[in-house]
């Protein structure tokens, strides 16, 4: 959408409309149908972009915000309002910009108490839009909304030393007028932001504050959080990237090392009460840093395409390309074991047995030899499963699964050329060119903005791999409980305890008097949720272009991790999204096909770096196709042709593709 331009005769009208205004710098806003209301508010959820002057840069403006309409966050926040994203439309509003200090906002009521007799005003030194995207923190008074009477005041950490109120007693009774004013005038609670002071107050916007009968349950902030202000990613960066990522990693190694061999009862279950604790901590810690923390790359896509205007809109990645990731450097991994393989015959004789006859949850018992190649490819291989498949892929621990490991390598050392990870001079090449386009006044943001970006793109896939390690350190100590019930004869041998059963093994494993342990059934159903019905299949699946390159090959659906053993080199991937805790099955691929949709998600990432065409965001993909379709994936256009590419159907050759 970014990358088109504005139908001729609407850009002909904002141009006529600007000039009438005469041209000033202005504030380019959303006003969605629907947007915000009583019972539910858009604010911040859409693009304002203040400081616009010029018409070219006003056609970019109205563009940005016209965009924001289908961001992520938007669109999220829709669906969790049961609101169609399709159906959404945004009008533009645009306005001259006030630049009067202070600034703030108002509310005729408090939102969070709106039974007690209160209204809440912000105020910020500069420009409302400091406020309301965090850059700067606010003065806060609490009045009554009865008389106006002052009940508390906060005065905002902005590191002057002055410690002054930013608006007095004047200041305040106005705006204490002016909201009960709109009260009166249009029959609900007023949310405002202002500019100015005393009677010099200009009223920016008015919408009513959101229903508290909605507020409880509205997931609201946790949305906003996705696009996060650059003071809060600086502090989010630092926070990540010194304190979280190494504490969440040396948690799953400590965890690794606690034997659980011969604890039973009380014991054991304590165990698995404190992991489960840990776990649900870091999920916490996932959901309310990790995840806002990824905005960082969104950060720079855009800072990047405002300032150097490409002709592709994701010429950016090339900025964080050659970033370590934990998955990029498990893959590496596997093809230095595919490579050794390859070389030697009588290993990959060995490891073709270990495919064949290895059943989970056993290590493998390696031939003895005097070869010291076969015990180094023993070791390193046992160091692979040890260091990178210590992991769960929907509650399955992938460590006990060396087989799945071992027939990965195999399909990967039959290629004629193991593909590695594209590693550029992009990187230097593009940041010159942003730091060209800003220009020297503006060379410290921009670097700072690349950063953030680079760390948030690596760390966003990184902290999904090391949240995966402690998922199966939760699951081993799980694992071991249920294991210990079923030597007591209380668990029937060889059940799965799922997750959510894990309070039913704490009680039995704390009261050694109870009888046997009743699990709720679990089914898994592996049949179709939805698509075509049997036997038909479309001739084209649209979804976006992630990974450029187009291949042809048989699908495998990938629902499961017992789908991993039958992957097989050259298959096209087709699953609900690629989980960095699977994407080592990513270089054997000979495409990608997934519901999930997003240039920055995982497999887009890991396909790019590896050089597997990728189409994503494909609804349904892994409902209406089946295994051994033949599909052709362009990842250029983000189209998936299912049958023999259409000009193969006129050439003998075709019969190719049948056999």
């Amino acid at each position: 959408f970014l990358s088109a331009d504005i139908p001729a005769d609407t850009a002909e009208n904002i141009r006529v409309a600007y000039r009438r205004l005469g041209t000033p710098v202005v504030v380019v806003r959303s006003s969605a149908p629907g947007e915000d209301s009583a019972q539910r508010s858009h604010a911040g959820l859409h693009e304002s972009l203040v400081g616009i002057e010029g018409e070219d840069a006003l056609l970019d403006a109205v563009r940005i915000v016209w965009a924001s309409l289908w961001s992520d966050a938007a669109i999220l926040y829709k669906r969790e309002l049961n609101m169609d994203p399709g159906e959404s439309g945004m009008a533009v509003v645009v306005q001259e910009l006030v630049t009067i200090s202070p600034s703030g906002v108002g509310f005729g009521i408090d939102p969070r108490s709106p039974a007690k007799d209160r209204q809440i005003v912000e105020a910020v030194p500069g420009l409302c839009e400091d406020l309301v995207s965090g850059n700067v923190d606010p003065d806060r008074w609490i009045m009554k909304r009865s008389s106006g009477e002052i009940v508390e005041w906060r005065a905002g950490q902005r590191g002057d030393a002055r410690g002054e109120p930013l608006l007095d007693g004047p200041d305040l009774e106005t705006l204490h007028r002016t909201l009960k004013g709109l009260e009166e005038t249009f029959g609900w609670f007023p949310d405002v932001e202002w500019t100015g002071k005393a009677q010099a107050i200009t009223l920016l916007q008015a919408r009513p504050v959101t229903g508290p009968d909605v507020s409880g349950d509205d997931e609201r902030e946790w949305y906003l959080s996705l696009r996060p202000g650059k003071a809060r990613l600086n502090e989010l960066c630092t926070r990540v990237t010194d304190e979280l990522i190494p504490a969440l990693e040396a948690e799953g190694e400590r965890l690794a090392r606690v034997p659980l061999e011969g604890l039973t009862g009380a014991k054991l279950a304590a165990e698995i009460q404190s992991r489960k604790e840990i776990l649900d901590k870091w999920k916490k810690v996932y959901w309310d840093e990790f995840i806002p923390f990824a905005h960082g790359v969104r950060q720079l896509g855009l800072y990047y395409n405002d300032a150097v205007k490409p002709e592709d809109p994701y010429e950016f990645i090339g900025l964080v390309r050659n970033e370590n990731l934990i998955a990029g450097e498990r893959n590496d991994a596997l093809r230095g074991l595919a490579s050794t393989v390859r070389d030697q015959p009588a290993l990959r004789a060995v490891l073709e047995t270990v495919a064949a006859t290895q059943r989970g949850g056993s290590p493998i018992e390696w031939p003895q030899t005097d070869d010291k190649h076969a015990v180094a490819f023993y070791r390193a291989f046992d160091a692979f499963m040890e260091r990178y498949m210590d992991i769960t892929y929907q509650g399955e621990p992938l460590g006990r699964r060396p087989e799945y490991v071992a027939r990965i390598v195999l399909e990967l050392s039959a290629e004629e050329i193991l593909k590695t990870s594209i590693k550029t001079d992009d990187t230097v090449r593009l940041e010159r060119r942003l730091l060209d386009a800003v220009g020297p006044e503006r060379e410290a943001e921009a670097r700072d903005v690349v950063r953030i970006g680079r760390l948030s793109w690596r760390l966003r896939d990184d902290d999904n791999v090391l949240m995966g390690r402690l998922e199966n350190q939760m699951r081993r100590a799980l694992d071991a409980g249920a294991s210990s019930l079923q030597d007591q004869g209380r668990l029937s041998q060889g059940t799965e305890v799922p997750e959510k059963e894990i309070e039913v093994v704490l009680a039995a494993l704390r009261d050694p008097a109870s009888r046997e342990v009743h699990l709720a059934t679990v089914s898994e159903d592996a049949s179709r949720s939805g698509g075509l019905p049997p036997g038909q299949t479309p001739r084209q699946l649209i979804g976006q272009p992630a990974a450029p390159g187009i291949a042809t090959g048989r699908a495998r659906i990938v629902r499961r991790a017992g789908d991993f053993g039958s992957f097989k080199r050259g298959e096209i991937m087709v699953c609900d999204a690629i989980q960095p805790t699977m994407t080592h099955l990513v270089p054997i691929a000979g495409g990608i096909v997934e519901r999930r949709g997003g240039m920055l998600i995982h497999g887009a990432i890991i396909a790019r770096e590896v050089g597997v065409p990728c189409v994503n965001g494909v609804a349904g993909a892994a409902d209406t196709l089946n295994d051994g379709d033949l599909l052709t994936v362009d990842g250029h256009l983000g189209i998936v042709t299912v049958g023999p590419p259409e000009f193969n159907l006129e050439q003998a050759g075709y019969h190719e593709f049948e056999e």
